[in-house]
């Protein structure tokens, strides 16, 4: 039987509640990086530590919310091993993974509706990458790549 390993949640004080409705409404295993209260926290903590564990391979892909979605997801791409997309919507959740292979996304719990960042996140767990005409594009956005003459 093939383990299934987990997707990494992680939200600051202002994404908790949305956090919490995505984990509670996912049907797949999860690893919940916390906040889990109201009290404010730093949120570059818990991006490095979905970062971390998606890089670690603890994890398949994360979810991180906050307020507007974005310093936490700069917080999670300062990992070299991580492609965090802020998300919108859908279609941004799905492009995401095809044309990015995004293993993480960020999404403002301020900035999106319930019903729109729950379809957005079913929609990212279950694309796959495309690779093809993409590729050579995802390998120009790791850290050490240098363009040669």
């Amino acid at each position: 039987m093939e383990t299934i390993l987990p997707i990494a949640l992680g939200a600051d004080h202002a994404g908790v509640a949305l956090k919490d409705m995505l984990r509670d409404a996912l049907d797949v295993p999860f690893v919940d990086l916390g906040t889990n209260g109201p009290d404010s926290v730093d949120y570059p903590d818990f991006g490095v530590a979905v970062a971390e564990a998606v890089a670690s391979g603890r994890a398949r892909l994360g979810v991180l919310v906050c307020g507007s979605g974005i310093g936490i997801s700069i917080a999670a791409n300062r990992n070299p091993a991580i492609r965090c997309a802020l998300v919108h919507d859908v279609t941004g959740a799905r492009l995401a993974r095809e044309h990015n292979d995004a293993n993480v996304i960020a999404l403002g719990a301020r900035m999106i509706g319930t019903e729109v960042a729950l379809e957005a996140v079913r929609v990212f767990l279950a694309t796959p990458y495309l690779g093809g005409r993409h590729s050579h594009r995802v390998v120009k956005l790791s850290p050490d790549w240098t363009e040669t003459p």
